[in-house]
């Protein structure tokens, strides 16, 4: 006979869910008039943050097929925020780069970024915004989850 588990379920993985929703939709109303959308905007965040050079590491970090990511990029590059060339050592790859546009935009939606976790965890002091930190981080860790991308990329 096999022993039952003494857990009880404390509801904290709706709670995660039921933010998470909310946190995506309020925080796609916020960027809204700047007149980006959340894919977007994440991307532009690591080509920012130098995560990823080219459109092949880009998909792969994100877990999109590449002609998905090349729809984003076209409108990227469309607006006038990011540019590709080809890359100099493999043909295959084009390396990405904000433009000083980009750039500009990229600093608003981070702004944006912050304002919305303030607004979002008002009720935490920030000793307890720096535990929560932690402590989703090591849940996000121990998911497998890729470290700053949502895994909504992977659906779209």
């Amino acid at each position: 006979m096999t022993k039952k588990s003494a857990y009880t379920p404390t509801g904290a993985g709706f709670l995660v869910a039921q933010l998470g929703a909310h946190a995506a939709r309020v925080f796609g109303e916020r960027i809204e008039p700047l007149g980006i959308s959340p894919p977007h905007a994440g991307i532009l965040r690591l080509i920012a943050s130098k995560m990823v050079s080219n459109q092949r590491d880009l998909a792969r970090t994100l877990g999109m097929q590449p002609s998905r990511l090349v729809i984003l990029l076209d409108e990227l590059s469309r607006d006038g925020f990011v540019t590709r060339a080809r890359s100099a050592t493999d043909r295959r790859n084009h390396e990405l780069t904000l433009t000083k546009k980009g750039m500009q935009m990229f600093l608003k939606v981070r702004k944006a970024a912050a304002e919305h976790e303030q607004s979002l965890l008002a009720a935490l002091s920030v000793d307890e915004q720096i535990a929560l930190a932690a402590i989703l981080r090591k849940v996000s860790d121990q998911q497998g989850l890729t470290t700053n991308v949502h895994p909504g990329y992977r659906k779209i």
